[in-house]
């Protein structure tokens, strides 16, 4: 199993554990990769508060109280603090989970390029220069001012969404676009997709694009 599945940090507070589970086939595989990758340590985490982050998908109540007790049992944990962060994502964005997505928790800076066979999901901005390519469709939890490509396999129905829509250049499939020099810029999110051969902006829609 990558290192990108369980990610471990310690903090004052306690524990920070970031777990993805679309690299785990189901529950009981991911619990077993927690435990091997938490026993390394197990004695620093006596008594302290471990905050799990869940991506991707959602536990259900049966298997949160699974891993709590787990925690306490296993490495005498006090507390246990859950955060699912795809349902934080998704109030902002539906419908981009479908198929492989990637989420990257990081500003893409001017220079970088980003080549993913599924969603791109960026927790940060793409600064100019930068470059993110998806077969799926692109989400910028930020400012997008670089260059985007979506549905780079020919997908017309990818779209490209942002906090703040900026970009240098846009593609979605074959067609592209670029921003106006002048154009005012406006303080909600935004979507670009294809319509009738055309790349449009729009303000975006809860459900929509679901």
């Amino acid at each position: 199993m990558g290192e990108d599945s369980i990610l471990v940090k310690g903090n004052k507070e306690g524990l920070n554990v970031v777990i993805n589970m679309n690299m785990f086939k189901d529950f009981t595989d991911m619990l077993e990769a927690l435990v091997s990758r938490l026993s390394s340590g197990k004695k620093f985490y006596k008594g302290s508060t471990v905050k799990i982050t869940i991506q991707l998908k959602l536990l259900n109540e049966k298997e949160a109280s699974k891993l709590k007790d787990m925690l306490f049992d296993e490495f005498l944990i006090k507390d246990c603090i859950f955060e699912d962060k795809i349902e934080k994502v998704s109030k902002a964005f539906q419908g981009v989970y479908e198929g492989r997505t990637k989420f990257i928790k990081s500003t893409i800076r001017g220079g970088q390029k980003i080549d993913y066979p599924g969603n791109i999901v960026i927790i940060g901005d793409v600064n100019p220069g930068a470059e993110v390519c998806a077969s799926g469709n692109i989400v910028v939890l930020g400012s997008l001012k670089g260059y985007a490509y979506a549905g780079f396999d020919g997908n017309q129905e990818a779209f490209i969404a942002a906090f703040a829509l900026q970009p240098e250049i846009l593609k979605i499939s074959d067609v592209v676009a670029r921003a106006p020099e002048d154009a005012t810029k406006p303080q909600y999110p935004e979507v670009a997709r294809i319509k009738e051969g055309t790349i449009i902006v729009e303000p975006y829609l809860p459900n929509k694009y679901i």
